[in-house]
């Protein structure tokens, strides 16, 4: 495969860049094991001799290793017997060693958490949410004598509702492994806004689950909420409700309404479901969700090493690089896509030999704007939004947001062998 050699054309003139700060909350729990244990307290009755499955996801969740090990821990001292299993639909290829790896890649691995991981694949069918639509639940988290998951709630990147990413969602996604997560997508994302807070009512009715560790997340990737929600509180719906709301008005976002291209440095699993995070580009690969920020064309640049080659997300953009390219893992992007059913995110753009060309691409192809005038904003990926580079003919509305701080005059962008060298981001 051979991409564009730029050296053909007309060279593509680059606007100057800048460094600004986005500020945003920066409340955080400062005492997390302390906080953890403290909201488990009244939860830990009854507990003694008891297998108990934790179960833990594949997204890039702030201080996650410190908050299992926490959980584990606590639950020992109850006199239970904890172990660790995976709750992430199709993720890790669908495989047991697959998802085994991508909790170690997170630090949550038995040598870490000193409790077994179990990280099977099988099923059980606990029942039909109407006439052939099977619901099923890891077997592992079934054979165990109670259910503690460790969620974080956020919004979802596919639907809006009352209810999105957060409890439900692991209880329905995350523990129905790859069959029941392919049972629920199969449903399409139009229907998750019912979907998700129904069947996972019906789960929680039906396996022992104890309680969750619902996390919440500021933009600074900290966690500033710990809330454990036990069974009954599940049911009830309210008060995950009210954490989503906190976590909406929590996260980061991009400080530019509207502008010519969106770089990231990268995308991954361990950064978002869909590899960048739609709520924050305004990248959605399906038409249920809308919103953010406008822009007329995209550019990614590289995968996270954390995603194991599973580049879901980089069909969203129209360029990216050979980089990104050459790690892609087809059979885990492309299990994850099956089980997702919506196909977009697993696209393939137009690959350019190098970051350079990447970025001078995508400005060729915005039409209608001056060489050198083009409105850039250029990203690490989408947890990582206070340190952002921007091009000058932002720099006048930057300058005039107070949650905006401008830190370095606009310079030129260099380039060694196709890659910028200057620090962009971090």
């Amino acid at each position: 495969m051979e991409s564009l050699d730029l050296n053909k054309f007309p060279r593509i003139e680059l606007p100057r860049f800048a460094h600004i700060k986005q500020n945003f909350s920066r409340e955080k729990v400062e005492d997390i094991p302390g906080e953890v244990r403290r909201k488990m307290a009244p939860h830990l009755k009854d507990l003694s001799g008891k297998r108990i499955a934790v179960g833990v996801g594949s997204r890039g969740v702030a201080n996650i290793a410190l908050i299992a090990k926490t959980v584990v821990d606590t639950l020992k001292e109850a006199g239970a017997s904890p172990f660790i299993i995976p709750v992430m639909g199709s993720h890790g290829g669908a495989c047991a060693e697959g998802q085994a790896e991508l909790l170690a890649a997170l630090g949550v691995c038995e040598e870490t958490m000193g409790v077994p991981v179990d990280a099977s694949m099988d099923v059980e069918l606990i029942g039909e949410l109407e006439p052939g639509f099977p619901i099923y639940v890891a077997k592992s988290a079934l054979q165990a004598d109670g259910i503690v998951i460790i969620p974080r709630v956020k919004p979802h990147t596919c639907f809006r509702g009352p209810i999105e990413s957060g409890i439900c969602k692991m209880l329905v996604i995350g523990l129905g492994k790859q069959i029941g997560a392919d049972s629920v997508h199969s449903h399409g994302f139009a229907s998750f806004t019912e979907l998700i807070p129904k069947i996972g009512c019906m789960i929680a009715k039906k396996v022992n689950i104890l309680f969750a560790v619902a996390l919440v997340e500021n933009a600074f990737e900290d966690t500033c909420k710990i809330e454990v929600v036990p069974k009954a509180d599940i049911l009830l719906l309210e008060r995950e409700t009210a954490l989503l709301k906190d976590a909406r008005k929590s996260m980061g976002r991009i400080m530019f309404d509207e502008f010519d291209v969106l770089i990231i440095d990268e995308i991954g699993k361990n950064i978002s479901g869909d590899g960048q995070d739609p709520n924050v580009t305004g990248l959605y690969i399906t038409k249920c969700v809308s919103g953010g920020p406008k822009f007329k064309k995209g550019v990614i640049l590289d995968v996270t090493e954390e995603s194991h080659g599973n580049a879901n997300g980089v069909g969203m953009v129209d360029v990216t690089t050979r980089k990104l390219f050459d790690k892609i893992d087809y059979i885990s992007m492309y299990t994850n896509i099956f089980t997702s059913t919506e196909v977009e995110a697993a696209k393939i753009p137009l690959v350019a030999a190098t970051s350079e060309d990447a970025i001078r691409i995508a400005v060729k192809m915005c039409n209608g704007v001056k060489a050198g005038q083009h409105r850039i904003v250029w990203i690490k990926n989408t947890l990582e939004l206070t340190d952002v580079y921007i091009s000058e003919p932002l720099l006048t509305e930057a300058i005039s947001n107070p949650d905006i701080e401008v830190v370095s005059k606009p310079e030129i962008l260099t380039f060694v062998n196709g890659e910028p060298q200057k620090a962009l981001i971090g």
